[in-house]
């Protein structure tokens, strides 16, 4: 193997390798701190529907749920699949934070399972803003990023987005 020749320059100094000390280091993140009245707001997306998330600490937790009507109902009243349930408090779960806040989310838009999806975007979010080490637990199950899929639009001559109507030849 050959050895590549190094040339030293009058009146210049080699050039050093970088020290583990010169790199740049991030500093730490800190808790943003709550609104006036002690909530941390977190705003999901999935689809076309829409979720305002706002928790607090609580002694008491609750989960309420506002939808497009305006009414307060519990997230057993108003998601009735387990799954939509399920997905809401996830982010509780990946964060080791269940049943330490009370949240109220605002709903409208889309579907139950668009809505479940985003309340659970909307809380990690809180959460993050609320305590950052929890950062890497929610980012590592996927809670920080946002699903972009949308529906395609419909193009007009064709019966939906990519389904033609039937071909005659005659």
């Amino acid at each position: 193997m050959a050895t590549i020749p190094t040339i030293t320059i009058p009146g210049m100094a080699p050039a050093a390798a970088p020290t583990p000390e010169a790199q740049p280091t991030r500093p730490p993140k800190v808790a943003k701190p709550a609104d006036k009245r002690g909530w941390w707001w977190g705003t999901g997306r999935r689809k076309t529907a829409v979720a305002r998330v706002r928790m607090k600490p609580s002694s008491n937790p609750t989960f309420v749920v506002i939808g497009a009507t305006g009414k307060k109902k519990t997230i057993d009243e108003y998601f009735s699949e387990v799954r939509d349930r399920n997905d809401c408090v996830a982010a509780f779960k990946a964060a080791n934070m269940e049943g330490k806040f009370e949240v109220v989310a605002q709903c409208h838009g889309g579907g139950k399972m668009g809505q479940s999806q985003a309340i659970r975007l909307g809380i990690a979010r809180a959460l993050r803003d609320y305590d950052p080490a929890c950062e890497g637990a929610l980012r590592q199950a996927g809670f920080l990023t946002r699903d972009s899929r949308e529906v395609e639009r419909k193009k007009y001559g064709q019966a939906g987005a990519r389904r033609r109507f039937q071909f005659s030849k005659r």
